[in-house]
């Protein structure tokens, strides 16, 4: 299967599984399973992907011009967008997951959930912003007393 016709699959996978994140009410946990299962199915993909290409690369990491020399290969961009695809995801997962706990509203989870989706990082950065100001400065999982 070429790098296209695996973009035109992984892109359409990775968007139904933001929509069932994005619309799915809070209360159902099966979503973030869905994202994490597809999170999997995506870093399966990048793994495939980086074997097959990673020896056809001209370029590297030690400069921007060595990152846009190694994206140049159409295998190497597409395990690069794999990568942003899955990691985005799972951020989403725990967004998602973290909204739960915290008793966010599924209303304001939304929109920060999209921009994840589209901006990764921005996104993050918000939910993070209205984590904080809800007061919900603990992470899931964390210990909440290390001197007991």
């Amino acid at each position: 299967m070429s790098p296209h016709e695996l973009f035109a699959i992984a892109n359409p996978v990775a968007a139904a599984a933001w929509v069932v994140l994005i619309l799915a009410p809070l209360r159902f946990e099966w979503p973030g399973r869905l994202g994490v299962a597809v999170a999997l199915l995506m870093a399966m993909t990048y793994t495939a992907l980086i074997g097959a290409y990673i020896t056809q690369g001209q370029g590297d990491f030690s400069s921007l011009a060595g990152v846009a020399r190694l994206f140049e290969h159409p295998g190497l961009l597409l395990a690069g967008w794999v990568h942003y695809l899955a990691f985005d995801l799972l951020i989403g997962v725990w967004e998602r997951t973290e909204a739960r706990r915290i008793g966010m509203s599924q209303w304001l989870l939304a929109p920060l959930l999209f921009l994840t989706f589209m901006f990764g990082p921005i996104g993050w950065l918000l939910f993070m912003a209205v984590r904080h100001v809800r007061g919900a400065t603990q992470p899931a999982g964390a210990p909440q007393n290390l001197t007991a």
